[in-house]
C-alpha cells in the first residue's frame, strides 16, 4: 500500500506563524526610511543597497523583480519604470520620482542589470534577502525584516493614503482584488465617519 503524501502540518514541521517572529508583515514609512539611510551607511555598496531598498518599497517590487530589473526598463529622461511582474502579474509603467532618479543615476555601467555585484554579475534574490535582514539588524530594527515585507509596507502606505482598490492592485500588479483587499483591509480612515457625536 502506498504511504499518504505528507500534509502541510508534516513538511513546515517546527515553523511557527509569522506572528511568533514578528508583530507584523510592514514597515512603516519612517522605519523604512530608517532602513534606508542605514543602507547608504553600511558598507561600499551603500549607495546600490540604498537604491534597491528604495524601489523595492517605492514600486512594490518582489525580490525576483528587483532583482532581474535591467536598464531597458528605466527611462531617466522622462521618469518612467517598466515593471514586468513575477507570478503572473500585471505589467505596468510606474512614474519615477526625484529620490529615486537621483538613487539610480550613479549606478549606471556597463551592466544590462541595474543592480549588480562587484563582478557585474545581477545581484540574486538570496542577496537580497541578506542584505535586507543585515540592513534591518544595523538600523536596529525592533524585529526581523525581510525583503517581501518592502512590498507589504508600499500596499500599507498606498492603502492609508486613501488610494482605491483597483489602483493599489494595478500598481502592485494584482490580478486579483483579493490580494490588494489586505491592504485596505488596515487603513485607520476606512472607519472614520461611522460615528458622529
Amino acid at each position: 500500500m502506498a504511504e499518504a503524501a505528507p500534509t502541510t502540518a508534516m513538511r513546515t514541521l517546527g515553523r511557527l506563524s509569522n506572528a511568533a517572529y514578528r508583530p507584523r508583515e510592514y514597515l512603516t514609512e519612517g522605519e523604512v526610511e530608517k532602513l534606508i539611510d542605514t543602507a547608504r551607511k553600511r558598507g561600499r555598496n551603500g549607495a546600490r543597497d540604498a537604491a534597491a531598498i528604495l524601489l523595492a518599497y517605492r514600486h512594490g517590487l518582489r525580490a525576483q523583480e528587483l532583482c532581474q530589473l535591467r536598464w531597458s526598463q528605466v527611462d531617466l529622461r522622462h521618469g518612467r519604470l517598466h515593471v514586468n511582474r513575477a507570478k503572473g502579474g500585471q505589467e505596468s509603467v510606474h512614474p519615477l520620482c526625484g529620490p529615486e532618479l537621483r538613487a539610480l543615476r550613479p549606478l549606471q555601467g556597463s551592466s544590462p542589470y541595474v543592480f549588480t555585484t562587484e563582478a557585474g554579475t545581477p545581484v540574486t534574490t538570496a542577496w537580497f534577502l541578506r542584505m535586507v535582514q543585515r540592513t534591518g539588524v544595523a538600523a536596529k530594527m525592533p524585529f526581523a525584516v525581510h525583503p517581501h515585507m518592502l512590498r507589504h509596507s508600499t500596499g500599507y502606505k498606498l492603502a492609508n493614503d486613501g488610494h482605491d482598490t483597483r489602483s493599489l492592485a494595478h500598481y502592485l500588479g494584482h490580478r486579483n482584488l483579493q490580494s490588494t483587499a489586505r491592504y485596505t483591509a488596515l487603513a485607520p480612515d476606512r472607519f472614520a465617519g461611522f460615528w458622529r457625536d
